[in-house]
């Protein structure tokens, strides 16, 4: 079979008993319009086109998940393919968007554009359609992810090499590493009839080497003056691959390592399925941020497990934090974005006079509170000073916002500047010990104290810590043929879709009629879901 000629997933799927009554849902795959998620930008390929899946039941600040297709496919298709990974997604509400090079032999992962931040090229359209999704379901920018096998894996690859401001992790599957597929690039529009468009041979063939150092400093000037986080990368590789061959493993570890600061000598190394070798490299806080997979023996066919790709991103958890982000607090401000500058924190209250039955009331600072920042640290305002009562009843505090100055999340104390309630005392006039307040204008302890506000919060910090080498998850232990890229032939020799069941979970198709009864309870159960 030609090298060049679609690699498809095979899927494999068990069959639901017809007695089984399957979950009514009205989700579905839908194409939006370019003039819709185009907006704001002019200079994308015009071929690229978008399909989204969004649940019906979305987490809070869902987390976004890319699938690019393999060579020749489509988003409808790969919709189908990732079944699991859309159950999971039904299941813990995060959006999936499914990209479309329609017409192409394969992604652009090779041209000027495509590797250039925000160039016009592939990669800049299926980041649109990210922005687009964020803006337009408040999706969570901490946590956006990419996963997609052979030109879905390559261009998996491009998106975090390029964009390591957008995505948090991706998994590729024979995949290669970024910038490897701009070698002899055949920048072809179209699918040329020998099949070659979008194609780089020497890096198919695994004949692109370099250094770390190389590799890194290529990427780098991809997105120059970005010093921020890099996403973490799971590769899968069969050995016997001889469409995108297994030597690119070799030349990924050298580039994601140099990227991410790390030795080109693994962690560690085991064996987590008979014939499946993984080695994996641990950041400063211990947790895995590169691993790769080989497969013995297997071609270009690694299998798919949409429950270990989940659970790899942290999609099991869709409303928590990004795991990474949950071990390393600090480590990752913001979950991968830069830092947001904080609020300004507002001027202290004065204390009431002393001896008095109620000394008048001072007047709180009035502060503006500044955006939320991903990870920013803000500057706490001066701390006041509480009133000294000497007999007689208690003097009034200063009196501050409940909420007031300095922002929600803005820089200059946990809530507000200067104080844990605003400046000037717990409640408006009147302290609860002394003058000041139970907590005094600007402190934490009433009667003259002179606190000082804390920091701003770090964003991303929190959450329950993961272990290094045994927070990521393992594709192929306990599941590794349930779908997988492979050549299909037919008869002909032409290339082909295989399908390891007639009938696919989450079909909606076929299946044996139901009693009128059962037909109409169906119907009643599922217009009382959609009341509520």
């Amino acid at each position: 079979m030609s090298r060049y000629r679609s690699h498809l997933f095979a899927s494999a799927s068990v069959c639901v008993g017809l007695l089984a009554i399957a979950p009514a849902h009205a989700a579905s795959l839908e194409e939006v319009d370019q003039g819709v998620w185009w907006e704001g930008v002019s200079n994308l390929p015009s071929y690229v086109n978008m399909y989204l899946y969004v649940p019906d039941q979305l987490a809070t600040n869902p987390p976004i998940v890319v699938a690019p297709h393999h060579c020749q496919g489509n988003g409808p298709g790969t919709f189908g393919e990732m079944s699991s990974l859309v159950s999971v997604a039904d299941q813990n509400g995060f959006i999936m968007i499914f990209p479309e090079a329609t017409g192409q032999n394969c992604w652009d992962a090779g041209s000027d554009r495509s590797l250039q931040h925000d160039g016009g090229g592939d990669t800049h359209a299926i980041v649109q359609m990210v922005r687009y999704t964020q803006s337009t379901y408040d999706g969570n920018r901490d946590r956006v992810y990419s996963v997609g096998g052979s030109s879905g894996g390559i261009m998996t690859e491009a998106l975090l090499g390029v964009y390591p401001d957008v995505f948090m992790a991706g998994v590729s599957l024979m995949g290669v590493p970024c910038g490897c597929w701009a070698e002899g690039y055949n920048d072809v529009v179209g699918t040329p009839s020998d099949g070659t468009g979008q194609w780089s041979g020497p890096c198919a063939g695994g004949n692109v080497t370099m250094t770390g150092q190389q590799w890194g400093d290529l990427v780098r000037s991809y997105f120059p003056g970005y010093s921020g986080h890099r996403p973490r990368l799971q590769h899968w590789h069969g050995t016997a691959d001889t469409i995108l061959s297994y030597s690119n493993v070799a030349e990924d570890v050298k580039e994601w390592t140099n990227l991410l600061g790390l030795s080109e000598t693994p962690t560690g190394t085991d064996t987590p399925s008979n014939g499946t070798t993984r080695e994996f490299w641990t950041s400063s806080c211990g947790y895995t941020v590169y691993e790769t997979f080989s497969l013995s023996g297997v071609g270009h066919s690694v299998p798919f497990d949409g429950n270990a790709v989940a659970t790899y991103f942290g999609l099991d958890d869709a409303g928590g934090l990004d795991p990474e982000t949950a071990a390393c607090p600090g480590a990752v401000p913001g979950g991968g974005g830069d830092g947001g500058a904080g609020g300004a924190g507002g001027a202290p209250g004065v204390g009431g006079s002393p001896g008095g039955s109620a000394g008048d009331v001072g007047s709180g600072g009035s502060g503006t509170g500044g955006d939320v920042g991903s990870g920013g640290t803000g500057t706490g305002g001066d701390p006041g000073s509480g009133g000294s009562g000497t007999g007689g009843d208690v003097g009034s505090g200063g009196s501050g916002g409940l909420i007031g100055s300095g922002g929600l999340i803005g820089s200059g104390g946990l809530i507000g500047s200067g104080g844990l309630i605003g400046s000037g005392g717990l409640i408006g006039s009147g302290g609860l010990v002394g003058s000041g307040g139970l907590v005094g204008s600007g402190g934490l302890t009433g009667s003259g104290g002179t606190g000082t506000g804390g920091a701003g919060i770090t964003t991303g910090s929190g959450g329950s810590a993961v272990s290094g080498s045994g927070g990521s998850a393992v594709i192929g232990s306990g599941g590794l043929g349930t779908a997988g890229f492979s050549e299909g032939t037919s008869d002909d020799g032409t290339s082909g879709e295989e399908s390891g069941c007639a009938c696919r979970s989450g079909s909606r198709r076929g299946g044996n009629p139901w009693p009128a009864a059962l037909a109409l309870l169906a119907v009643l159960v599922h217009r009382r879901r959609r009341a509520c």
